[in-house]
């Protein structure tokens, strides 16, 4: 125990936690944590403790808050499956680099190896660190007191320098009530640390070089770009030189999609505009993505891009992401956003000008609106669309439409992803959020909650899909708890539709495991997910039309309380777009619109 001049290694994480200004622990309890809850308890003043009915919840809830408010927050879990629930979590976190503090307890020190109840031991004592290695930056295992302030501040820092990502802290039963002295002050480790850094000089002036040269340029940017607070930069260089700008899924809104420069997502189901400029551009600058298989077209040429001939520049801040999947012309490891801001700065001294450049560029940007059009005139029909149920095009259509300026959308993993980032238009970093690294389903279900406490003044909307919401229903009562107005559209399509139009695309349309049927009349069937959500304190309602769908989330939203919409949408059609896609043994499939690009 501690004693009365020092702290235990519980109240030595709070107070560090308090230190960095989290406002927030998101958790569960658990014998094996209740000694960091009672630190938690003390501190009530300081930092809120939001109690969910599934640790993923926790970890889904802290992931989103960091990408609305940009600081990091933390978890709380118990031993064996209370932590063991927390991978998904964790791991969508990594792959999409966003920081949170993972508390996880574990079972007493004096009970190492001997099997003692929800301890890990059979490979190693207490070994839930080996359960998560794959999905964080670092595991940290204090197994004394007086190791607590160490552990806690690397774990910190690990996890908010670099190449951001979640930090696990797994902490013994006993080591959360036993003395640690005084705990580290944490503007003396961390505030001054920067992980900003810029590029080499001769880097910026050959990008600058290349740039300039270019006759037909592109910028692709990834989520470094929206979490690296360099959207504002982005924009300047862009608007300076006349470049256009595509994003990957993971970095719509980066720049505002109805910019004229913006080109909107490159990927297999991209647009038409966004796909056949990549893939002709001479010069094609990168910032901070990762060149993916669904952003890259599975790596086929010709269809998001064609590097070589297109000479690359690829920038981030992890030099493992350069030169992973295209050869560059020029590597560089830079903060996008510092990075950025050299570029203008080598503009300045050279004393290009806006207009200096923008002739040059004038026959490729008219090319690119020639591809716009075509494309606009190609999706038209859907958004007029009337049948029930709805089409997904025109429900992706009406839900943009409504939304206010300043709203949230937290969208979940499946098929209808795919339609809201073809067919939405975010016009800010944090507008429209969904996860492209891990994809684990009840993603933007939970999430939502997270945006909620990041911003709790913006309307916050979950569209997500019927399988994914029955997977963390438990949602409903949090929010009821905590008094929270979001609203989740359940996109009800009676199926795991994405997977079922693979089935259908790849397997001749042998389709099993995929739908959701009625047993005895074999009609589509799900559980009344408005009267579900009714029975839980939440408003509930359901649509089977495209104007009542624009309604009922304009009224879901004025409700200013938990509201959920059980929305019809129909499942048998799948988004097309101007990419392609590999599933290799299988075959691949054809863009919808226009054609393989071939050099020249």
């Amino acid at each position: 125990m501690a004693t009365s001049n020092s702290l235990n290694g519980g109240q030595i994480i709070v107070d560090y936690l308090v230190q960095e200004k989290v406002p927030y622990a998101f958790g569960l309890c658990g014998h094996g944590n209740i000694g960091f809850i009672d630190a938690l308890y003390e501190r009530a003043d300081d930092i809120s403790t939001i109690s969910v009915h599934h640790e993923t919840v926790a970890g889904f809830m802290a992931d989103v808050y960091y990408r609305v408010a940009g600081k990091p927050t933390a978890t709380f879990t118990s031993c064996g499956p209370g932590s063991a629930n927390m991978p998904i979590a964790l791991g969508n976190a990594y792959f999409d680099s966003v920081p949170f503090l993972a508390v996880t307890g574990n079972v007493p020190t004096s009970q190492f190896n001997r099997g003692a109840f929800q301890e890990t031991y059979r490979q190693y004592q207490a070994d839930f660190p080996s359960t998560v290695r794959a999905y964080c930056k670092r595991v940290f295992q204090p197994t004394r007191g007086d190791m607590v302030p160490l552990a806690t501040r690397q774990a910190w820092k690990t996890m908010v320098t670099g190449r951001p990502g979640p930090v696990v802290l797994d902490v013994p039963f006993d080591i959360f009530k036993e003395g640690a002295e005084q705990p580290p002050v944490a503007e003396d480790w961390n505030a001054n640390i920067s992980s900003r850094c810029g590029a080499d000089p001769e880097g910026v002036t050959k990008a600058v070089d290349m740039l300039l040269a270019a006759e037909r340029p592109a910028i692709l940017v990834g989520q470094g770009v929206k979490y690296g607070g360099a959207a504002a930069d982005l924009l300047a260089l862009a608007e300076r030189l006349g470049i256009p700008v595509a994003c990957s899924a993971s970095g719509i809104g980066a720049i505002d999609t109805k910019h004229s420069l913006a080109l909107g997502l490159i990927a297999r189901n991209g647009t038409y505009q966004a796909n056949h400029a990549c893939r002709q551009a001479d010069v094609l600058l990168a910032l901070g993505v990762r060149f993916d298989d669904r952003t890259s077209s599975s790596w086929m040429p010709g269809y998001s891009f064609t590097i070589p001939p297109t000479r690359l520049i690829h920038v981030d801040i992890d030099p493992d992401e350069i030169g992973r999947n295209y050869p560059v012309a020029l590597g560089l490891m830079a903060d996008v956003r510092t990075f950025l801001r050299q570029l203008v700065d080598e503009l300045d001294t050279r004393k290009v000008g806006k207009k200096e450049v923008s002739s040059a560029r004038a026959a490729w940007l008219d090319s690119i609106a020639g591809y716009r059009k075509e494309w606009e005139e190609f999706i038209a029909p859907g958004f007029t669309e009337d049948t029930t149920p709805i089409n997904p095009q025109r429900a992706a259509h009406e839900i943009d439409k409504v939304l206010p300026e300043d709203a949230i959308l937290v969208s979940d993993i499946g098929v209808h992803h795919n339609w809201l980032l073809q067919f939405c238009h975010p016009t800010r970093p944090d507008s429209l959020i969904g996860s492209m690294g891990f994809g684990p389903m009840g993603f933007g279900v939970a999430g939502v909650m997270g945006a909620k406490f990041a911003a709790p003044d913006r309307p916050c909307v979950s569209v997500c899909g019927d399988g994914a919401f029955l997977m963390h229903a438990s949602v409903l009562a949090t929010a009821v708890e905590y008094n929270l107005p979001v609203v989740w559209v359940v996109w009800n399509n009676y199926a795991y539709g994405s997977i079922r139009g693979l089935q259908r695309g790849y397997l001749d349309g042998r389709e099993l495991a995929t739908d959701f049927k009625h047993p005895e009349t074999g009609q589509p069937y799900n559980p009344d997910f408005a009267a579900m959500a009714r029975s839980a304190g939440v408003e509930g309602v359901s649509v089977d039309n495209a104007d009542d769908l624009g309604a009922a989330i304009q009224a879901g939203i004025a409700a200013n309380r938990p509201y959920l919409i059980d929305a019809n949408i129909g499942g048998d059609l799948n988004p097309t777009g101007a990419g392609a896609w590999e599933l290799p043994g299988m075959g691949q499939s054809h863009p919808g619109f226009g054609k393989r690009y071939q050099p020249s």
